[in-house]
């Protein structure tokens, strides 16, 4: 049904309305007919009867065709619409407009007018009930059958132009905000019971559901007329929903226009058997004996209503379906006997339930419920205690029942037809039409009264039979808008901007730390400046060619000197110069503005600023009585990269303090980079510092609100800490922003199973298996051609198995072959290669001499494992750009918990890590894989839980012997547990698969450090050099540099310690063996130097350091106490 384009916008609420009691008149003009050749060629006169709600309207008059098949009526009728009836709001919902379309045969003088009716085509009045006050369809015209047997084509059909209008809307503006249509599809019966046959008597297969209106009224919605079908061919999708009416001869007219059924997967829908165990059995069922109705009834709901069914569902979810079956009573010629009667008054039978959970339609934004839904055997106890419904439905309609079979019915048309009388009056065919539905009304005995514990008893017996043989129902339960409206994104967006309010950037704060040093520089410089001329006025200038002035003569000035000064008062206006500079410093450097507690205290904090007063004093000087000033530390050249590996390796070795620092470090390098905040929130999981880290996420989604990963961490941290209000709103944003994400559903999820929303959490986990589902048949679809022959190599190679006795030095890269230590001579750009500590770095001797360490830079073999920019080769950010995240041997996750997994695992959320590992064990069928036990063995061994990790680890192996991730966290188990002779085992056996395990770079670190316990210190070198290729650091630097210098060779293990310390100027054990390369090269300065920030940094590793001090012990020098 084709609506055009001239429909009349809704009203607004200024427009009269007529009151509830003030019946609406409804015009229905039929403009013209179409086609109607096709219907039947010889066609040459009709006209138009309209019908509604079985009551003639009335009948265009004669008619000609033209030979283009048209026929101009221009008939206009109408109804009056009242909501005291008979044609309510309800009807106008439910029951269309019929036209039928007769043929007129020509006149002969013998014969009375002979007429037959060519078509008939509906048209829905619901548009009347969406604010429409007129609009224009072309209604199909389908063609009536001559007989039972005859069949049409089904393009065969002509069309119908119709105008429905009403004076005015009928409803106001706030009653159509504020109302709702329900409509109920009951499409079939499947697995009925065997005793159910074609044969025998005619039975009527019926179905009913009461929906609750205004009030404490019911209103029925009943489903008669179903047709018990044979095995065979399943029935089609999609395929059209029916008008739950019996008076129309055209089977085509029946269809609903623009309302098929269309099925879906088993998964997505509400009810029951939608498991992948009831899969077979629905799929055999709906090929096999089956009742089928496919009709769709609707009902108006007022605002009075539909608050009534929100109380409803949430009094009682369960609603009950009653279907039964009932004999059709035949209609028989003459008188009827005693006995007839006492047949026509039949007991239903098979009196059977289903139970439909309606909550779902309390959840935000849901408008529809879609199943299969188990019968059984109706008890009236059972549907008592589940629905709170007191007696069946049927009970309440045994006197509007109409149990006739299928096409016995005869509507006003028909009797129009057959009458030879002249027409009547509308108000005369309406009451013709209520007597005659009176008369037709059978009689049925339900267990009331007398004899009820008995026809009960039957009926359970009957009714059990829907149990054993599995019966269910398949319907839909829709609504035009949802009682619970969703947020909308607009709105959700606002709600998290509130939640998180922008930050305007701070003024410039000019009286910083660094401030308050450079003022002190000035006060010195001046100070200097006066006390230099007051010399000059008392010694006079001396020249360079007067040569030195000997040491009696100084120690005299200096006291006249300060005899002037102090006996003039200049020494305390210096003093009181610099108090105040001192001051500032002690405010702005070191924070302090508040009492010492103790004595000790305060005599420890005045000797460090006693100290660094004179560090800063004689810098101060420097640049005033030297041209050139001192050399100040080069500026860092990290990468944001190169700052997040050092801040991983720092965290894997639980060095907490020194991981936290990188990730300040990168904060402070771009505080506007979302990544960089992300990872240090991930970090403060880590440490369990839930409000540190949602701290963190919440400044990173302050940078970009649409950031999806910042949504869901939010969401995240705010369900941690039982923030359920905001929680709730961050998830839902990210479903609104991002509604393919897989995780952002499967998050959801799991946070509405934290709030007892079990309903919202299934549908949730519902909407995820859909997506990913899509996205896997998505990725099958992708032609084989298109990956081409690498792709196929890379499949191939997936499953291949390196030998087991291949050592590492199969592993070094091309570029560095076996042998090639020797050969490392050439020297690239020169480059500062060690760096002293930051508080230090300005000193003249904080460094090597050039020539040495201070001109060396690491080989062009070494500078390969970083790229031009300076970062690391094949590095990735510890949280993933996008939510689609992959998995071992680049295959993504079969499951949405296990996508959800690898997120979460990332960021640390070890408690949703465990919820959606739970759900993944119970959705597996053949047991948990070796992913599950993987990513619960990596939670484990977070928490140094090491006994659970081996157990998780052992059944990872026994199911994926070939996972090279299982071997390298085994191998990291082992390693933690000081075995390491097994972790050396397991590490090679991860390193000999062709695919590299995900954190190799820490198999190469720890396999490195195994072998150099071990004194296989060639091995050593080339894994170390791996782990450089593939991601240099200060630690694998320092390991190529150890390992060099076990190998005596010095010069190589000097340009990898210069690279480490390049890195990080703060590792004493880099400082440690530097000192002994210089020891051994005989350069006491560098040595000393080397071993005065051994000292400083603090070297813990005892052996190293005896080694360090018997060095300096057998070459003489070294050490400054010696």
């Amino acid at each position: 049904m084709e609506i055009s384009g001239e429909l009349s916008s809704r009203e607004e609420s200024t427009v009269s309305v007529p009151s509830e009691s003030q019946p609406m008149p409804v015009q229905i003009t039929v403009l013209k007919a179409q086609d109607l050749k096709t219907l039947k060629s010889d066609v040459s006169v009709t006209s138009v009867c309209v019908e509604y709600n079985g009551v003639l309207l009335g009948e265009s008059s004669r008619t000609d065709v033209l030979p283009n098949g048209t026929a101009d009526y221009n008939f206009t009728t109408s109804f009056e619409c009242s909501p005291d009836g008979p044609n309510s709001l309800d009807d106008i919902a439910q029951t269309p407009v019929l036209l039928t379309v007769i043929e007129m045969f020509q006149k002969d003088k013998k014969q009375k007018d002979r007429t037959a009716p060519l078509g008939q085509a509906v048209v829905d009045l619901i548009p009347l009930l969406q604010g429409q006050c007129s609009f224009q369809v072309t209604a199909p015209l389908h063609a009536v059958p001559t007989s039972p047997s005859e069949s049409f084509h089904p393009e065969a059909k002509g069309g119908l132009e119709v105008t429905v209008s009403t004076k005015e809307p009928l409803l106001s503006a706030t009653q159509l905000s504020n109302s709702n249509f329900l409509s109920v599809t009951l499409e079939a019966a499947y697995s009925i019971p065997e005793v159910f046959a074609a044969t025998g008597p005619l039975q009527n297969y019926m179905a009913c559901l009461e929906v609750p209106a205004a009030g404490e009224k019911e209103l029925p919605l009943l489903f008669k007329n179903g047709i018990l079908k044979l095995a065979g061919e399943k029935e089609p999708l999609p395929r059209p929903k029916k008008w739950p009416i019996a008076n129309i001869m055209a089977r085509g007219a029946l269809s609903i226009p623009n309302s098929f059924i269309v099925g879906g997967p088993y998964e997505d829908e509400d009810g029951e058997l939608r498991k992948g165990e009831d899969r077979e059995f629905r799929i055999q069922a709906e090929s096999m004996k089956r009742v089928v109705w496919d009709m769709e009834s609707r009902c108006y709901l007022d605002p009075a209503a539909v608050v009534t069914l929100q109380k409803r569902i949430a009094e009682c979810q369960y609603w009950p379906v009653e279907v039964c079956r009932v004999s059709v009573a035949l209609p028989s010629k003459g008188k009827t006997s005693k006995a007839d009667k006492g047949d026509e008054e039949k007991q239903i039978s098979f009196h059977g339930v289903a139970y439909v959970n309606m909550m779902p339609l309390l959840c935000p934004g849901v408008k529809q419920i879609r199943g299969a839904f188990r019968v059984c055997a109706y008890q009236d106890s059972e549907v008592f205690e589940k629905t709170k419904s007191q007696h069946s439905v049927f009970q309440d309609l045994r006197g509007q029942l109409s149990v006739t079979r299928v096409g016995s019915g005869t509507s006003e048309i028909g009797a129009h037809l057959n009458r030879a009388a002249p027409k009547k009056t509308q108000k005369e065919e309406k009451e013709k039409s209520t007597n005659k539905k009176v008369s037709h009304t059978p009689k049925f005995q339900l267990p009331n009264g007398t004899g009820e514990a008995e026809n009960a008893v039957h009926q359970n017996l009957e009714g059990q039979q829907y149990v054993e043989a599995g019966t269910f129902l398949v319907m839909e339960i829709k609504l035009y808008k949802a009682l619970v409206p969703r947020r909308l994104r607009e709105e959700l967006t606002k709600q998290v901007k509130q939640m998180i309010p922008p930050r305007p950037p701070l003024p410039p704060w000019t009286s910083g730390a660094q401030k308050a040093v450079e003022d002190y520089h000035h006060h010195v410089t001046s100070i200097a400046a006066a006390i230099l001329n007051e010399c000059h006025e008392l010694f006079g200038k001396q020249l360079p060619d007067q040569g030195m002035t000997d040491h009696q003569t100084l120690e005299e000035q200096k006291r006249q000197l300060n005899f002037e000064l102090n006996s003039s008062g200049k020494y305390f206006a210096f003093k009181e110069q610099l108090k105040y500079a001192v001051v500032k410093i002690v405010r702005e450097k070191y924070l302090k503005t508040t009492a010492f507690e103790s004595q000790e205290q305060f005599q420890a904090f005045l000797s460090e600023l006693y100290v660094y007063l004179m560090d800063q004093m004689h810098i101060a000087l420097n640049q005033l009585l030297f041209e050139e000033a001192a050399p100040s530390a080069p500026p860092s050249q990290m990468t944001q990269k190169q700052l997040w590996l050092f801040a991983h390796e720092a965290q894997v070795i639980k060095d907490y303090k020194l991981a936290s620092l990188y990730h300040q470090q990168r904060i402070a390098k771009d505080q506007y980079n979302i990544e960089c905040w992300l990872d240090y929130g991930a970090f403060c999981l880590l440490l369990e510092e839930t409000t540190k880290a949602h701290e963190c996420f919440q400044q990173a989604l302050s940078l970009d609100p649409n950031h999806i990963q910042s949504l869901l961490l939010c969401g995240i941290t705010a369900a941690m800490l039982q923030h359920d209000d905001e929680a709730k709103v961050l998830f839902e944003d990210a479903c609104c922003l991002e509604p393919s994400s897989v995780v952002a559903w499967t998050l959801s999820g799991l946070f509405y199973e934290l709030q007892d929303n079990n309903i919202q959490a299934e549908m949730a986990f519902r909407e995820a298996k859909k997506l990913l589902q899509a996205q896997l048949a998505k990725q099958r679809s992708i032609p084989e051609a298109t990956e081409g022959e690498g792709g196929k190599k890379k499949a191939i190679s997936a499953r291949c198995v390196r030998s087991p006795s291949r050592g590492p030095e199969d592993h070094l890269p091309e570029k560095v072959p076996d042998g090639s230590a020797d050969k490392l001579t050439k020297v690239a750009e020169p480059a500062p290669a060690c760096v002293a500590p930051k508080e230090a770095a300005t000193a003249p001797e904080a460094a090597p001499k050039a020539g040495n360490l201070q001109t060396k830079q690491v080989h062009s073999d070494f500078q390969s494992s970083t790229s031009q920019e300076g970062q690391p080769v094949g590095e990735r950010s510890s949280l993933p750009t996008s939510l689609s995240l992959g998995s071992r041997l680049g295959q993504p996750p079969c499951t949405i918990f296990m996508k959800t997994v690898e997120f979460l695992m990332k960021a640390n959320a070890v408690q949703f890590v465990h919820k959606a590992l739970a759900h993944e064990l119970l959705s597996l069928q053949g047991g948990p894989s070796s992913a599950y036990y993987l990513a619960l063995a990596q939670t484990y061994l977070l928490k140094e839980e090491l006994s659970k990790c081996e157990e998780c680890l052992c059944e990872a192996v026994r199911i994926d012997c070939m996972n090279p991730n299982v071997w390298a966290q085994k191998g990291h188990l082992c390693y933690l547990k000081k075995d390491f002779g097994e972790a050396k085992e397991c590490y090679e056996r991860a390193m000999g698969f062709m695919e590299d395990a995900e954190d190799r770079h820490f198999v190469y670190l720890r396999l490195g450090s195994i072998y150099l316990e071990e004194k296989l210190y060639g091995q050593a070198k080339k894994i170390y050099l791996l782990a450089c290729d593939n991601s240099a650091s200060c630690l694998t630097w320092l390991g190529v540099g150890i390992a060099c210098y076990r190998l005596k060779e010095m010069v190589e293990a000097e340009d990898a310690l210069s690279e480490a310390n390049a890195l990080n100027n703060t590792n004493a054990e880099v400082w440690a063996y530097l000192s002994l390369i210089c020891l051994h090269g005989g350069r006491h300065t560098e040595a000393e130097q080397c071993y005065k920030y051994v000292l400083k940094l603090g070297l813990t590793n005892d052996e190293l350091l005896r080694e360090l001090r018997a060095a300096q012990l057998r070459f003489g020098f070294g050490n400054p106490e010696l």
